[in-house]
């Protein structure tokens, strides 16, 4: 079969040509190129550590908080007046939930009940609530840096009045408080 229209010499010829004029790239370049994408590569990974262990330090960034987290409270009050807080829901599977807040101004009231004053670490609200007397609540610096396990109804003399002591407060999923456990590590003397 013949070529009648040349298409096939014309391609031909296009192809040699471009063979003859392509110049391959310079070792060298193709180094360079290389080393500018590792260093960039590398400047991405360490300023990616940097912002996160920046981040993990201040505070901004919990690695507890990469879990499974407690569900929103469906209920937010709404008459004036009324507190913001609103008590932590335990997470599927999980019998408690707990929030870390100062816990003082503690006052015996009549039927072995304590009202103490809470003030959340985290959002900053205050709020009282009335516990039980035979709350447990384990404590160390509380109690002249012995660790060991007291009812809340113990600890109203040590409290005070002013916020001084950080508690991890468990709730159930009912928001009653169950226990507290003193956060020793976050209490400023």
């Amino acid at each position: 079969m013949v070529d009648e229209t040349g298409l096939g010499d014309h391609l031909a010829d296009l192809a040699a040509s471009g063979q003859r004029c392509a110049v391959p790239p310079a070792a060298e370049r193709i180094r360079a190129r290389g080393d500018q994408r590792r260093r960039r590569r590398q400047a991405v990974l360490t300023s990616g550590g940097v912002v996160l262990t920046t981040a993990l330090a201040m505070g901004i960034l919990s690695p507890a908080g990469f879990g499974p987290q407690p569900a929103p409270a469906a209920v937010r009050p709404t008459a004036p007046g009324t507190s913001w807080f609103v008590p932590p829901t335990p997470a599927p599977g999980e019998e408690y939930a707990s929030e870390f807040g100062y816990v003082y101004d503690g006052v015996l009231l009549e039927g072995n009940t304590v009202q103490v004053t809470v003030k959340q670490l985290r959002t900053g609200v205050v709020h009282r609530v009335a516990v039980p007397a035979q709350t447990p609540v384990e404590v160390k610096q509380v109690a002249d840096g012995k660790p060991g396990d007291m009812r809340l109804g113990e600890l109203l003399g040590r409290l005070g009045t002013g916020p001084r002591w950080v508690f991890a407060v468990d709730y159930d999923s009912e928001g009653r408080i169950q226990s507290l456990r003193e956060a020793f590590w976050l209490t400023v003397k």
